[in-house]
């Protein structure tokens, strides 16, 4: 298949792992994150991690958007669809991570809540029209990547007259977030970072120049494929070597230095930034969510049902999900990874998520993931 099997070609790969070993300084670390939850599973499948020389490693980023969102904000969505009668559209990750009380929206289902798991948002919006006595609510989360789809749902309700459909908005931001990392106090020092690859081609490069030359940080946003990941640790290897702070694309066969401007047009015109949003293992970020305009109120599942209003919880005693986010502890450092919390018995976000690092390293053996 074009654009597969040609960036998975293990001659390749061989190649640009022995340049990777060549061009690496003895004494020089290099401490890369991977913001993208995309590719720290693309990684751990491939095991490319434990092919690097020692002094590269590679640090999980908070850029899975089922583990960033906070607890409350499942607890908020178990509440609405327990207490209001609303049928509740999700996609299917969300499902299982664990909320308060040991609640999970599959267990919320199992106790009565309409809870109905979605491909998109446009099949929430095919279930509005189907039953137009009912209450639809779309559960929106994700960064850049899903969120056009959301305004296009919302636009399509309200040139329908759709009266019964609304969006339970928790779409979030990429660069507070990276912003976030690289503000941390005593957090894990980095030396560059893989940009997300489904994110930038909506948002495209330009965005990151700021950051980039903000704090000294050098970015190369990439692919999911093998020789993707290999040619942007190359990339970043060689800035750090030569002192340079820059925003490169390895991903140029999708992302453009403006990024989709259709998609960007769409999202300004139905979402506003909220003034704060929470994530996990980053706290309050402001500026970092999205919310319904006023002119698209009516479909604002916050403003509809006010009663399912947000509030604040712990995660599980135990977990370590937030310290993974930020890139401070690898998944095995949790007493609880894959003893008490497993893909089949999660207790954080991370191990349940398609994009979660403590699924990646469960589910692709704790070498490909190792600290070295």
């Amino acid at each position: 298949m074009k654009y597969l099997s040609e960036f998975r070609d293990p001659v390749l790969a061989q190649a640009l792992l022995a340049r990777i070993a060549a061009e690496v300084q003895p004494g020089q670390r290099y401490r890369l994150m991977e913001f993208c939850g995309g590719h720290t599973h693309a990684l751990a499948r491939y095991g490319l991690p434990a092919l690097l020389p020692d002094n590269v490693r590679m640090v999980h980023g908070p850029g899975c958007p089922v583990c960033v969102l906070p607890t409350g904000r499942i607890d908020q969505a178990i509440r609405l669809a327990l207490e209001q009668p609303v049928m509740l559209c999700c996609y299917g990750d969300v499902l299982r991570v664990p909320a308060s009380d040991g609640l999970t929206l599959l267990k919320a289902r199992a106790q009565g809540a309409d809870v109905r798991m979605v491909y998109s948002p446009l099949d929430a919006l095919e279930l509005a029209r189907k039953y137009p006595e009912r209450e639809v609510v779309f559960f929106a989360i994700g960064f850049e990547t899903t969120t056009p789809p959301s305004a296009s749902a919302i636009l399509q309700a309200q040139a329908e007259g759709l009266t019964n459909f609304s969006v339970l908005c928790h779409h979030v931001l990429t660069l507070p977030a990276m912003q976030a990392i690289l503000d941390q106090p005593g957090g894990t020092p980095l030396d560059g970072l893989i940009g997300p690859a489904h994110v930038s081609t909506v948002i495209g490069s330009t965005p990151y120049l700021p950051l980039v030359a903000h704090y000294r940080k050098p970015l190369v946003v990439a692919g999911f494929e093998p020789l993707d990941l290999l040619q942007a640790i190359l990339m970043l290897v060689r800035q750090v070597n030569e002192g340079r702070a820059e925003v490169e694309n390895e991903f140029t066969r999708a992302v453009l230095p403006e990024g989709n401007r259709k998609a960007q047009a769409l999202v300004d015109r139905v979402f506003a930034a909220r003034s704060t949003f929470e994530w996990r293992g980053l706290g309050e970020l402001p500026d970092s969510g999205l919310t319904l305009r006023v002119a698209y109120a009516a479909f604002d599942a916050e403003r509809r049902f006010p009663q399912a209003d947000y509030r604040r919880a712990s995660d599980h005693k135990g977990c370590e999900c937030a310290a993974v986010l930020r890139g401070e502890k690898e998944p095995q450092a949790c007493r609880l990874f894959g003893k008490a919390c497993t893909p089949e018995h999660p207790l954080g976000a991370c191990m349940v998520s398609a994009e979660g690092a403590c699924a990646a390293s469960y589910t692709y053996g704790r070498a490909a993931m190792e600290v070295r």
